[in-house]
């Protein structure tokens, strides 16, 4: 699963990494910034909407994804997913099922409800400075 979902992750950041002008890392240094403040007050908040589309892109598929750990894992790993499945195929505790997709499901819609906060913020940064 990590080699399936690793594009996903790395693409985002990627691309906001080289959206970051090299003279903002530069101007940190030359005020005296080590490489662990840089990353800290530079880095991780302009690389903040890759950082959440990123995780977007992987949770919400890696959430339905139990068929593959079933099948290659001998259902050892108990991924959400499975337990949901379970629940209703051999438990038939077809109201804890439904529960647990409930649960699942807002922290699905609490994921993207980030997501537009940050794009909405990261927009609203971009036409202050322009």
């Amino acid at each position: 699963m990590i080699y399936n979902f690793l594009p996903y992750m790395v693409l985002p950041l990627y691309v906001s990494l080289s959206k970051i002008d090299k003279s903002v890392i530069e101007a940190a240094r030359d005020l005296g910034a080590g490489w662990w403040q840089t990353l800290r007050r530079i880095l991780v908040p302009l690389t903040l909407p890759g950082i959440v589309s990123g995780s977007t892109m992987v949770f919400i598929p890696a959430l339905t994804t139990f068929v593959i750990s079933a099948l290659l894992g001998g259902n050892k790993v108990l991924l959400v997913g499975n337990i949901i499945e379970q629940e209703f195929t051999a438990a038939y505790d077809w109201q804890l099922g439904s529960a647990l997709s409930m649960v699942l499901m807002v922290f699905i819609l609490l994921n993207i409800a980030l997501e537009a906060f940050s794009d909405q913020k990261d927009r609203a940064r971009g036409r202050g400075a322009a």
